[in-house]
């Protein structure tokens, strides 16, 4: 444009622009609701199957991509979706996945907001529930009709690990997609496309890149990771349609994270390990739970696939049953350095208590009856996070 522009215009249309190429540590952080197209050439011959398919900014920006493709290679997975939060990742699967009349298995310890969203898709679609102990493969009896799996290794709140690899032989022979919710393992503990010596393979996973990816408990983000194309396309179609998206901003904070993601985690779960054997001890407690201890249930299952050795940073204990409510909350209330609130896999170590017998569904005659109490462990010392719990003991 060889017309000198006024200023307003300028502003806009700048006539000078520094390189845009610039080699950093960190990837440039690309904001965009509108991508220009530099022809129509570049508009039309496009396609949403592209593996980068530059279009418009819920589709994709160079920021949204990179961070898929690294959760897809950390998890061993070859495709990755990003959404706002691991429960809108898993609300995606449940849409793309279930009609009307089509049953889906879960597990009993399910992440109790996935349940809730499978009983509304129940109640207004017709979709069938069906609940089976993670630890027995001969509970989940697939139908017909049975089309989707749900499985957490480990299991909510009380850590079971399951039995993954005859669930996921018994899912497959009856051609039944297997989605994990590897917030857990957070692609570090096991491979979920690849965690046997048979090569087992979980079709999906969904990751609340929240917790360990992000860090810092200030960011909000889930995944969908497959190795599968064909299912990859029909998530991605759900994901358009529902106008799933990301904040650039946000992908940048989870990406400056990741290098040190192994590290943490591992800091974590030695952590978790290492103060295992005194909760053993503290005559409060009726049980601990933990898919590491040898005598915790599913302890079997957690050594099959976990070969190495790493549990992340969660450990549960059940109060004994003389210690009421108030008294849990007076123990949750004395804490100084483990703070009461949700999610795990930041700095700062948590603490949240749970009334079991609202939360499942089968017998559990496995666990202890009483008040449990789950630890989140971040990243202080051991000694400083021991002494913390053992001073709001003594209250009790």
């Amino acid at each position: 444009m060889s017309v000198k522009l006024l200023p307003q215009t300028a502003l806009i249309h700048a006539p000078r622009k520094a390189p845009q190429l610039l080699n950093s540590i960190q990837p440039p952080v690309y904001r965009a609701s509108t991508i220009i197209f530099n022809n129509t050439d570049a508009l039309f011959n496009r396609h949403w199957t592209d593996d980068y398919d530059y279009s418009y900014g819920t589709h994709g920006t160079p920021t949204t991509y990179t961070l898929a493709d690294q959760i897809a290679q950390i998890e061993g997975g070859l495709h990755s979706l990003l959404a706002p939060s691991g429960l809108s990742a898993i609300n995606l699967v449940n849409s793309c996945l279930l009609a009307k009349g089509d049953e889906v298995w879960v597990a009993d310890n399910i992440y109790g907001p996935n349940m809730e969203h499978l009983q509304y898709l129940q109640k207004q679609y017709a979709i069938q529930v069906k609940v089976y102990d993670p630890t027995n493969a001969n509970t989940f009896r697939p139908s017909a009709k049975t089309k989707l799996l749900w499985l957490e290794a480990a299991g909510s709140v009380t850590l079971e690990f399951p039995d993954l690899v005859n669930l996921v032989k018994k899912a497959q022979h009856a051609g039944v997609i297997t989605a994990l919710d590897n917030t857990w393992g957070a692609g570090l503990a096991f491979n979920a496309f690849d965690f046997s010596e048979q090569h087992l393979s979980v079709d999906l996973t969904v990751h609340a890149l929240t917790k360990y990816p992000s860090g810092g408990g200030d960011i909000l983000m889930g995944s969908v990771v497959t190795r599968d194309k064909t299912l990859y396309h029909k998530l991605w179609q759900m994901h358009a349609l529902q106008g799933v998206s990301v904040s650039g901003d946000d992908v940048a904070q989870v990406q400056r994270s990741l290098c040190s993601m192994r590290l943490r985690y591992q800091q974590q779960s030695q952590t978790t390990l290492e103060l295992l054997p005194w909760l053993k001890q503290q005559p409060q407690f009726a049980q601990v739970l933990h898919p590491a201890d040898t005598e915790g249930h599913g302890y079997q299952y957690w050594q099959e696939v976990c070969e190495s050795g790493l549990s992340a940073g969660l450990v549960s204990v059940i109060f004994k049953s003389e210690y009421d409510l108030q008294a849990v909350r007076n123990f949750c209330d004395q804490l100084q350095l483990f703070k009461l609130g949700f999610s795990w896999g930041g700095p700062i170590s948590l603490v949240m208590l749970y009334q079991l017998k609202h939360m499942r569904q089968l017998p559990h005659n496995h666990l202890e009856q009483g008040i449990l109490v789950r630890f989140c462990i971040g990243l202080e010392q051991r000694e400083d996070l021991q002494a913390d719990l053992e001073q709001a003991l003594s209250i009790l």
